[in-house]
């Protein structure tokens, strides 16, 4: 497997996890919580946009 590869399956993953973070916005007790998790999103999100920049889709 190539190195390129190895990175597109673990960015994979990382989309994967994204929807988590996404559901764990909708529960209403998250508090204080909720910084936290928005900033990971927005984290995660600027991670895959820089993926996609650095690797586009052939």
């Amino acid at each position: 497997m190539s190195s390129e590869q190895a990175i597109r399956d673990k960015v994979a993953l990382i989309k994967d996890k994204r929807e988590a973070l996404v559901k764990l916005l909708d529960q209403p007790n998250l508090g204080t919580l909720r910084i936290d998790v928005n900033q990971a999103l927005e984290e995660v999100d600027d991670l895959l946009d820089e993926f996609e920049q650095t690797f586009p889709d052939d």
